[in-house]
């Protein structure tokens, strides 16, 4: 079992949806403002900031905070973001890549270091892990949207490499170059997505025991309530009783 997607759903089991919540909007508010920066607000001209509006819309993100993050990155005082990847290894040698929008890359560095020493890991230098890893384009529909034969008929007559459905919803894989076409393919078939994104596959997964699994979930953790970080990838593998184990602790 891949361990970054369930931790997901431990997360949100463990009754920390509002915090969850908060923290998420403020990461995609950034990524907005972010978007917005860097070419023109008007996101019919913009792709990034397109992409980056419909994934805060399918989280519901409110209309109001939406326009505010688009009129902060296109005002002239606003901040100045960084993005920075950190590459490094958890517990159990399990590779994990850090993907953060910074305004202070000193502040960011020392954090992102000291949740990998506390946990027993190392971050490395860059590129340290990503050869490891394929960069491909991610898709997510909600399970309402229908039945997995339905999504699959989809997804390939949109030109996608892969589906994975189950009961939370459904996962369309397909190459980063083919990001846009597959996504404008789906909307017209499926509708809007519930999110649209480039993401880290990794190529091999690192198992890990009942122990090590709770020092990387607790790494990803820190790095994820870390208001910089904006996505984390982690390629430990874990077995379904153990993190049937750990989601009840």
């Amino acid at each position: 079992m891949a361990g970054h997607s369930q931790f997901k759903n431990i997360m949100h089991r463990k009754g920390r949806q509002d915090a969850v919540r908060s923290k998420m909007f403020s990461k995609l508010a950034r990524e907005i403002t972010v978007a917005a920066k860097s070419g023109t607000p008007d996101p019919d001209m913009n792709p990034r900031l397109r992409l980056a509006i419909n994934n805060a819309k399918a989280q519901s993100m409110p209309k109001d905070n939406i326009q505010r993050a688009i009129s902060k990155g296109s005002g002239a005082d606003t901040e100045n973001y960084d993005e920075v990847r950190y590459e490094g290894y958890g517990p159990g040698g399990v590779a994990v890549i850090v993907e953060a929008l910074t305004d202070n890359r000193n502040r960011t560095a020392s954090n992102v270091r000291s949740y990998f020493t506390k946990s027993g890991g190392a971050l490395g230098e860059t590129n340290s892990v990503s050869f490891l890893w394929d960069r491909i384009g991610e898709i997510v529909y909600p399970a309402k949207v229908g039945d997995a034969d339905k999504v699959m008929e989809a997804a390939i007559e949109a030109g996608a490499d892969d589906v994975q459905s189950d009961e939370d919803g459904h996962r369309i894989l397909t190459a980063f170059a083919d990001l846009g076409d597959v996504s404008a393919a789906l909307e017209k078939t499926l509708g809007e997505a519930e999110s649209v994104k480039i993401i880290w596959r990794p190529q091999t997964g690192v198992p890990v025991d009942e122990e090590k699994a709770q020092s990387v979930l607790r790494l990803i953790n820190n790095l994820e309530d870390d208001d910089d970080v904006q996505n984390v990838y982690a390629n430990f593998e874990v077995d379904e009783e153990v993190m049937a184990k750990l989601s009840a602790a």
